[in-house]
């Protein structure tokens, strides 16, 4: 399934999610939830046929307004903006509902002219900003060949003069990677450079990729976002209200397992996100971990569930792979 949801997102409401771009991204970053993300590119194509993700959309346009759906999210299992039809899909939401589409990106492809072109329809673009300094970048992001973090603040920065919809810039800080003052430092430039709409604060949440992703506490993130010149939200756990509830949806074992293929969750985290009831989660998941369709991890005192392939392959370690 290329369509996932609606979840209830923290962040952005109610929201439908749609996976342009399965395992391949142009970054390999350390604190990535989600572990087969391990090919990086930069190679521009159609990864998911474009006709096949409009025509699994049209089947939720048709039942819009029974989902009351808050908006649309473009996001990926890798990097969205290497599908070359984004602009095709952001185009036919926009032509078929009155619901805004926000994308999220790592902004790595937004020096791309025709990227920033394609980007133009949606409502809300979230372009991620984690390190400034080309050390940090390197450290934490781990891009595929050719990318270098001057081009890619230029490139959220042209955007962002040229878009007339909202850009929230998020960044991620890892303790002992990309948090000392100098980091801080070159981050507060490249943020009074870009003027986004809003800043949105992050950490270390979901079981990392690499065990030395590690969060920051939340003195901390207060005191770096006190720094940061704009609006600053921290959305980090334990800072972020949950989402609202809305109405309760019919029970179903696989937008549980949809959900887990894109990143850790525990419980709680899907009851939340899927409207379900406590009680029956909490069965489900002991069924589809009695099946080895998924396994239970701990991180920072909580229980995580994620799918077994990737348990095992966190616990191999990460070996990255090239694509470019």
């Amino acid at each position: 399934m290329n369509i996932f949801g609606p979840v209830n997102s923290r962040r952005l409401g109610l929201s439908l999610g749609i996976d342009l771009v399965p395992g391949f991204c142009t970054f390999n970053c350390v604190y990535c939830e989600i572990n087969r993300q391990k090919i990086r590119t930069c190679q521009r194509r159609e990864y998911i046929p474009t006709v096949d993700i409009i025509t699994e959309l049209d089947q939720h346009l048709a039942d819009e307004d029974k989902a009351e759906l808050d908006i649309y999210t473009i996001t990926a299992s890798g990097e969205p903006t290497l599908h070359n039809g984004i602009g095709r899909i952001i185009r036919h939401i926009k032509d078929h509902s009155s619901k805004p589409v926000a994308v999220l990106t790592n902004g790595s492809l937004l020096h791309m002219p025709e990227v920033r072109r394609e980007l133009m329809a949606a409502d809300i673009i979230i372009p991620s900003l984690d390190a400034a300094r080309p050390a940090g970048f390197l450290a934490l992001n781990r891009p595929a060949a050719g990318l270098g973090i001057d081009t890619i603040i230029k490139g959220i920065k042209n955007f962002k003069e040229e878009y007339p919809g909202k850009l929230w810039l998020e960044i991620l800080l890892c303790q002992g990677i990309n948090d000392s003052e100098d980091d801080i430092k070159a981050l507060e430039h490249a943020v009074d450079s870009i003027v986004p709409d809003k800043i949105q604060l992050n950490t270390v949440d979901r079981p990392p990729l690499e065990a030395n992703a590690r969060p920051l506490s939340r003195p901390r993130l207060k005191q770096i976002a006190a720094r940061l010149p704009g609006e600053v939200e921290i959305i980090a756990r334990g800072h972020s209200d949950p989402a609202a509830h809305k109405t309760v949806r019919p029970n179903d074992p696989h937008e549980i397992i949809e959900l887990l293929k894109r990143r850790p969750c525990t419980s709680e985290d899907i009851c939340l996100t899927l409207n379900y009831e406590k009680t029956w989660v909490l069965t489900t998941l002991e069924k589809l971990a009695e099946a080895e369709q998924i396994t239970p991890t701990r991180h920072r005192d909580l229980k995580y569930w994620t799918m077994t392939k990737e348990t095992n392959e966190r616990r191999k370690g990460n070996k990255e792979q090239r694509a470019e």
